[in-house]
């Protein structure tokens, strides 16, 4: 099935540290891309997988009709791959997904980037608890995503590079930062993420019926 990775991705991305900024000897190389599997094979009893890993090392791809589903549903990780600046390839369906996205914006960004954000939060001050360590690039993340919210919130794009913070965060990353004061930075965004959403002016509800039409247009095209 990876052929459908080599023979039908409509976009591949680098996503991770290398688009962030925060990119270090060594970084890994995180792929991530959308395929569109031909029209016919979804006549099948069997339908093509929805995801796949590969064929590439650090490589992973949704179908169209997953990804655009997890879009949909505000996934920051999936949403990060229409705005990442390191496209590595691109066809004309591709380009229609990308003249779409701002469609899979709403409101339910404040919750889902919130969410992601405390969950990282308590699983690095539960492990404190427990053990007395800190997971560092955890605590690093969660403050990229409460940064990459409110962002969203504010500007209707989704804020990938974070160069300007570059320093600040690798401090973070490598335990150069008393938690007290991570833990401290991130009740700023919190708070920043909560005006963010009052003031956004993003739709309370994704645009589904322009995510639809792309997807009746690709698959339509892949009848041919």
């Amino acid at each position: 099935m990876t052929d459908l990775v080599s023979e039908h991705t409509i976009l591949a991305v680098v996503v991770g540290s290398r688009a962030y900024g925060l990119a270090v000897p060594g970084s890994d190389h995180d792929r991530r891309g959308v395929y569109a599997a031909p029209t016919r094979l979804f006549w099948h009893l069997d339908k093509p997988p929805t995801h796949l890993d590969g064929p590439a090392e650090e490589q992973f791809s949704w179908e169209l009709e997953r990804f655009c589903i997890l879009a949909l549903q505000a996934n920051p990780t999936v949403l990060e791959v229409l705005w990442s600046p390191l496209v590595t390839a691109l066809t004309a369906d591709g380009e229609h997904l990308l003249a779409t996205r701002r469609a899979f914006l709403s409101r339910r960004l404040a919750d889902t980037y919130g969410a992601y954000a405390r969950d990282q939060l308590k699983r690095v001050a539960t492990r404190r608890a427990r053990t007395g360590a800190t997971n560092h690039k955890q605590a690093m993340h969660m403050i990229r995503l409460l940064l990459a919210g409110a962002h969203v919130l504010r500007t209707g794009d989704i804020l990938v590079d974070v160069t300007p913070l570059r320093d600040r965060l690798l401090a973070v990353k490598h335990g150069e930062v008393p938690w007290q004061a991570v833990a401290g930075w991130a009740d700023e965004l919190l708070d920043d993420l909560a005006a963010a959403e009052r003031a956004t002016t993003l739709p309370t509800e994704p645009d589904r019926a322009a995510v639809d039409q792309l997807l009746y247009a690709v698959r339509e095209r892949g009848l041919r």
